[in-house]
């Protein structure tokens, strides 16, 4: 469940930076891409947070949190890369 609430979250965080980019591209026009990178940056930190906080505090090893880290980070950010190229 867990999982779920953060790819929810990540989804979110995503809606909120490219609306961002969005309102900012009046006046900067790289905004969308600055927003994107910007995301993707912050959820990699995000994502290495919780697998840590995994093996660290759960008790879980690496390898077991090493696939969940991959589906928290890689979905949100490949939704994101694939927004910037399609839609921006």
């Amino acid at each position: 469940m867990r999982t779920v609430f953060f790819l929810v979250a990540g989804l979110l965080l995503l809606g909120a930076a490219l609306l961002l980019g969005k309102l900012f591209s009046a006046h900067y026009p790289g905004a969308a891409f600055v927003a994107t990178v910007g995301f993707v940056a912050l959820w990699l930190i995000i994502a290495g947070i919780n697998m840590w906080v995994g093996v660290a505090r759960a008790g879980y090893s690496v390898t077991e949190e090493l696939p969940i880290f991959l589906l928290i980070f890689s979905v949100p950010a490949a939704v994101a890369i694939l927004l910037k190229w399609k839609v921006f």
